[in-house]
């Protein structure tokens, strides 16, 4: 029988084709998914008779694993609680993306992390991780993201032709390619991209492409950079001051000068909760930090946006009450960050003071960084 064929463009209301989507997986079928790649042909990851559906229409072999996708970053975490340090950034700033992690199960921790993929039927987890690592995505596609929300379970996904043909970019191709195999096919129009995802293996420390696709190496190595981001007010006194310093201290403990940081990978800036965009730092902030040979000058101040925040691997805020109005809006940022001062005290603000006061509040900032940057491994 050949596959039902939803046009998502010509769909008023997606709610009733998600649904659909969710009951063709549920009942063991195979259902073709728009991506912002290419297609993909999935099966629920709860069912051996979709899994066994999803070997025939590829045509391949079963050492050859499907990837697992979720619906975000943070039910990576479930899947394999111990994701590893590059892992997680790439996660936390790529999806939903173009991206397939391929990680190991338990984390590289020798077993100790076992996560939801134990609770997966033998066969889905000899489909999805028959080495002891596992591909995760989590597509940038509204309906796909849609159908996991809904279904109990993630989709085992792969690339919706038959093993060996062309990538499908079209739902036209794909119908061409798996025909009587696939139960429902969504039909978004042509891919966004039109190429495959770029497939990573990370580890706790590095991270290698195993496919090249939409993303490149010199994204991937931004991507997986260290992020600093320190948090005040306004970001043109203490952050601003903050971030020079933090910059140093970091090149000092790495051996190398403030300005080849981003050559190791580590990126240092400021925003502010209040802040307005482009203002100049304060003379007094600037006169300070060029005691010590830092410029301030070119600094220009910047909100704190979500991005930001969602980037950054460490956030250091002058203030108790910064920390708690960063977290009260992005609650998952609980475990990155941190007040400047490790015993909680707030760095008062200098606005408005004399020189003096600036150069007082520059030492307790430099004195509180040393030892945060004496806390953290920079790579």
């Amino acid at each position: 029988m050949p596959p039902i064929v939803i046009d998502l463009r010509q769909t008023d209301d997606s709610r009733d084709v998600v649904h659909r989507a969710v009951q063709t997986l549920a009942e063991g079928k195979l259902v073709v998914f728009p991506t912002e790649t290419v297609y993909g042909v999935g099966a629920s990851a709860r069912s051996r008779k979709g899994i066994k559906k999803l070997y025939e229409a590829k045509g391949r072999s079963s050492d050859a694993p499907f990837a697992l996708a979720i619906k975000s970053a943070e039910e990576a975490l479930d899947f394999v609680p111990n994701l590893g340090q590059i892992a997680e950034r790439l996660a936390r700033r790529c999806w939903p993306g173009p991206i397939t992690l391929v990680v190991d199960c338990d984390g590289g921790k020798g077993g100790e992390g076992k996560g939801l993929i134990s609770q997966l039927p033998e066969e889905v987890q000899r489909a999805v991780a028959p080495d002891g690592t596992i591909g995760l995505r989590v597509p940038a596609h509204d309906v796909v993201l849609d159908v996991l929300r809904m279904l109990a379970g993630p989709i085992a996904l792969t690339s919706a032709n038959r093993s060996g043909e062309p990538d499908a970019v079209t739902a036209e191709q794909a119908v061409e390619s798996l025909g009587d195999h696939i139960g429902l096919v969504l039909d978004d129009g042509p891919s966004r991209y039109g190429q495959p995802s770029t497939v990573i293996r990370a580890t706790d420390k590095e991270c290698r492409c195993l496919r090249e696709g939409v993303v490149g190496q010199n994204a991937l190595d931004r991507l997986s950079s260290m992020i600093v981001l320190l948090v005040c007010t306004g970001n043109t006194c203490r952050s601003p001051m903050a971030e020079v310093i933090m910059r140093q201290l970091i090149a000092k403990k790495l051996g190398c000068s403030d300005t080849e940081l981003e050559n190791r990978n580590v990126f240092v800036t400021s925003a502010g909760i209040a802040a307005a965009p482009g203002c100049k730092p304060s003379p007094e902030a600037v006169a300070v930090v060029k005691e010590n040979d830092l410029d301030l000058t070119r600094h220009e101040s910047q909100p704190l946006t979500e991005k930001l925040v969602r980037h950054a691997d460490l956030i250091l805020t002058m203030t108790e009450g910064h920390r708690h109005a960063i977290l009260r809006r992005w609650p998952n940022t609980s475990g990155r960050i941190h007040t400047l001062r490790s015993d909680g005290a707030d760095v008062n603000d200098p606005i408005g003071g004399s020189t003096a006061i600036y150069r007082a509040c520059a030492e307790e900032i430099e004195n509180s960084l040393r030892q945060r940057v004496d806390e953290y491994d920079f790579r």
